[in-house]
């Protein structure tokens, strides 16, 4: 007859329960003194160690938090209001405006504009298409609303050239009135023909008294300044006499 095998006995110590001397943990047994305790157990139960739950301990171990921020906490905990079931004064509730889509459909449909169709160019008889506005087939550039009106620059810069020469027109003409001759009204124009006519008078009564003989140089002098003079303003009197508009230069 055949025996059963006797199982494998554990080497080393053995953790058994109760308390420990120091009161830590598990009470641990040598295999010697093992042997020399009464198994009232079967051989294979025996041989295993049982688990034994730990005791608690009398105070707990003091962890690495601050315990002062803990009770802060459940002291804010502690303040937090609770939220009513009845809504405060400035609550507004939201009303619910009803909508009538159908008839706010059928307004926009009538008001609306109709979609412009798509022009295609259909270049197969199988049905082959493209669109047309970017095919360069379509006149684009020429339907343009700037097209042929000038450009800003071309604009500002033909106004620039035209101030430029309205402003020297306008310089030249003032250097023409500053050198232009001014016309002599009816009163001015008297005025100065008597004028004339009394310096001739002064003029011939100094002539007429000069003497007879002019036998020295300075009186033949004199009196040829006294005949120039009094030919000059005849000159001038006649003409102002015969012409009735007469223009004098601005010096």
């Amino acid at each position: 007859p055949t025996t059963a095998a006797a199982p494998p006995q554990p080497q080393g110590p053995v953790a058994l329960p109760g308390p420990s001397p120091s009161g830590l943990g598990t009470r641990v047994q040598s295999p010697a003194s093992r042997r020399a305790l009464p198994c009232a157990r079967s051989p294979a139960v025996a041989a295993w160690p049982r688990r034994v739950p730990r005791r608690a301990p009398v105070s707990p171990r003091p962890g690495r938090g601050n315990p002062a921020s803990l009770t802060e906490k459940k002291e804010e905990n502690g303040k937090k209001l609770i939220p009513l079931s009845v809504p405060p004064r400035t609550y507004h509730p939201i009303t619910r405006i009803k909508k009538n889509f159908i008839n706010r459909n059928a307004v926009a449909v009538i008001t609306g504009e109709p979609k412009k169709p798509r022009h295609f160019c259909v270049d197969t008889r199988q049905g082959d298409k493209y669109l047309l506005e970017p095919s360069g087939l379509f006149p684009k550039y020429i339907k343009k609303k700037n097209y042929g009106v000038l450009p800003k620059y071309v604009t500002r810069r033909n106004e620039e050239m035209k101030r430029e020469e309205e402003e020297y027109q306008a310089s030249v003409l003032d250097q023409l009135k500053k050198k232009a001759m001014k016309a002599l009204s009816e009163e001015e124009r008297t005025n100065v023909l008597k004028a004339l006519k009394k310096n001739w008078e002064e003029i011939n009564h100094a002539y007429q008294g000069l003497p007879i003989v002019t036998d020295t140089l300075y009186k033949k002098m004199h009196k040829e300044e006294l005949e120039l003079k009094l030919n000059q303003l005849e000159h001038d009197i006649a003409a102002i006499e015969k012409h009735k508009t007469v223009y004098i230069a601005n010096v």
